[in-house]
């Protein structure tokens, strides 16, 4: 997409002389765009077009950027309190009856925080969506915070905030950053960001990219030791704020905004697998959450904390399918992160038991969450569900395959037709799960994270599971294979062995060779012994939230998968001998 036929005029502002752009309906509500360094405009020109279906879209070059004319002098010409000026002024100019929706992307949000907390721009800012830029006042306080009552996590904070800041102590370089833009660094950026960052092209950036990089140098200049060295106390939000925060920003911790809530008293988090350059590489996900926020502002429901769950910080708008989710440790899975504010696809090939999570997945705090009914097992039915997912709902970030069935009984009571369909749902149905929606997170190529439950039966063998141990340690095996292929790509892998857990995968649980009668018996029996260890399928939850978090790659839950675990690597022979006895059923 382009931003050609939108409608261009010259605002003057002080000194300077602003290129606006508009796009879409002026008689809807107004979103105004305002671009970081050392972009111009331009860089919107995916969400623009898009926004403009539904609002009233303006973007600008900020001043010395595009096609804005540059102050004179550049030093002091980049100040909050001017760039503020221009603000009111291209404001004034599109909006003059009623407030704007203010979206800011890395400089274009430090700046626009400042716009959202000054006491003269109240009431010309009904909203405001921040990506990849904190306020300077709140990044001083951040920073005095730490140093006054310093801690070794909070020290590790600031050292490593410190080192993604590499680029600010270069920027204050005299004359050096303006040669180097100017020369190399100005030719090779495009392909920097495509190679680093996963950017496409297609017009973007401009040619004007060397003189914008170069005069935008003294954003950092003028503004960045003043405001850190003394930052304001009254820098409180008069409008509702949405956070979006791309975790895989390579300049700016997520640990910066820890403290936001008390600067944002309507504050909703949204959090991305992704890099710094969100509104270029994930432009519809974008769109998605700023329209969802400005018309819940316009009809007088500001959302507020989206999110708090013990993970809120981590998958807020996350979108996470979650298989099997129709019972057991799926459900749970499913509730734990709508809890943490992510969106969730429910899918299950029970379509009623489906809907329930799902309706109580929104409930609970899911922005979203959908129903969907498939055989994991059916590779046509699944090709079908990603398509769809990806084309209604998005490219998935976390992918839990969780849906499985259980089989019991001595390898030559087992049939044939009992094997394959314990391998079409356990292992088929990962296989399914993991080729299709996992390529499309590699060719998103903005990272995420695939769960597969297996089982401590993987690797603890036993004479009654042979099948169903069978089918969970190829998925383990599977599971360890795709993290070192994904690795390159920030995916990544995790098996869940969770062990004795109190779902309903005992009482359905298939028994080979008996009759009808006695199983039934024993599935009874195995409910009510899984019933007293009454270990609950939240904790298993909350162990595959944690893992995706941590990025493990085996995690036994349960205390008895967790030793069976270590008997494997240590004494595995004490292991073998354990599988010899006869089960309790």
């Amino acid at each position: 997409m382009t931003l050609q036929g939108a409608r261009e005029r010259r605002v003057r502002t002080g000194d300077v002389e602003l290129c606006v752009a508009e796009l879409g309906d002026p008689g809807r509500p107004t979103v105004m765009l305002v671009h970081g360094y050392p972009d111009s405009k331009e860089v919107w020109s995916e969400v623009a077009p898009r926004l403009a279906d539904r609002f009233h879209v303006v973007l600008y070059d900020v001043r010395g950027h595009g096609r804005s004319t540059a102050p004179k002098p550049l030093r002091g010409g980049f100040t909050l309190e001017k760039l503020t000026d221009d603000f009111l002024a291209v404001a004034d100019a599109i909006s003059p009856g009623g407030p704007v929706h203010l979206v800011g992307h890395d400089w274009g949000s430090v700046q626009a925080w400042e716009f959202a907390t000054v006491k003269r721009t109240e009431g010309r800012i009904a909203s405001f969506t921040s990506m990849s830029g904190p306020s300077l006042d709140h990044f001083g306080h951040w920073i005095g915070g730490r140093l006054k009552r310093p801690t070794p996590r909070r020290i590790g904070q600031l050292l490593g905030q410190g080192a993604k800041s590499w680029y600010v102590y270069a920027l204050h370089t005299p004359v050096l950053p303006e040669l180097a833009w100017r020369g190399p660094l100005g030719k090779t950026w495009p392909r920097i960001l495509e190679r680093m960052e996963k950017v496409p092209g297609g017009g973007y950036p401009t040619s004007s990219l060397p003189t914008d990089a170069a005069h935008g140098a003294w954003l950092y200049r003028d503004n960045v030791r003043a405001r850190l060295s003394r930052p304001r106390a009254d820098a409180y939000a008069h409008a509702p704020v949405q956070l979006i925060t791309p975790l895989g920003d390579a300049f700016l911790s997520e640990r910066l905004y820890d403290e936001l809530e008390q600067w944002v008293p309507q504050l909703t988090r949204r959090t991305l697998p992704a890099k710094h350059w969100i509104p270029r590489s994930r432009p519809d996900q974008l769109v998605s959450w700023i329209t969802e926020f400005v018309t819940s502002v316009e009809g007088g429901r500001p959302k507020g904390v989206t999110a708090t769950g013990k993970y809120a910080d981590r998958f807020g708008g996350q979108l996470v399918l979650v298989t099997g989710a129709g019972s057991g440790i799926g459900r749970a899975t499913a509730y734990a992160f709508a809890e943490a504010g992510a969106r969730v696809v429910a899918v299950d090939r029970d379509a009623e038991a489906a809907g329930r999570t799902a309706e109580m997945s929104r409930l609970i705090g899911a922005p979203d969450a959908w129903a969907e009914t498939v055989d994991v097992s059916d590779e046509q039915a699944m090709e079908k569900l990603a398509e769809k997912v990806a084309t209604e709902y998005g490219v998935v970030d976390v992918l839990v395959n969780n849906a499985g069935i259980g089989l019991s009984g001595s390898f030559f009571d087992t049939t044939p037709e009992d094997w394959k369909k314990v391998l079409d749902v356990n292992l088929w149905g990962v296989i399914h799960g993991c080729r299709l929606f996992g390529k499309q997170m590699a060719e998103r190529g903005q990272g995420g994270h695939i769960v597969n439950t297996a089982s401590a039966a993987a690797y603890q063998p036993s004479k009654a599971l042979p099948a169903y141990s069978t089918s969970k340690a190829a998925v383990l095996m599977l599971s360890e294979c795709l993290r070192a292929e994904l690795a390159g790509q920030d995916i990544g892998v995790t098996a869940i062995c969770p062990g004795f857990v109190n779902t309903s995968i005992t009482s359905t649980a298939h028994f080979a060779g008996v009759d009808a009668d006695e199983e039934k018996r024993r599935q009874k029996k195995s409910a009510r012994l899984y019933g007293l260890r009454n270990y609950p399928p939240e904790k298993v939850a909350d162990a595959i939230l944690r893992a995706v978090v941590r990025g493990d790659a085996v995690v036994p839950v349960t205390p008895e998968a967790r030793g069976a675990y270590l008997m494997s690597r240590f004494t595995p022979k004490a292991l073998r001998r354990i599988a010899r006895l006869e089960p309790p059923l």
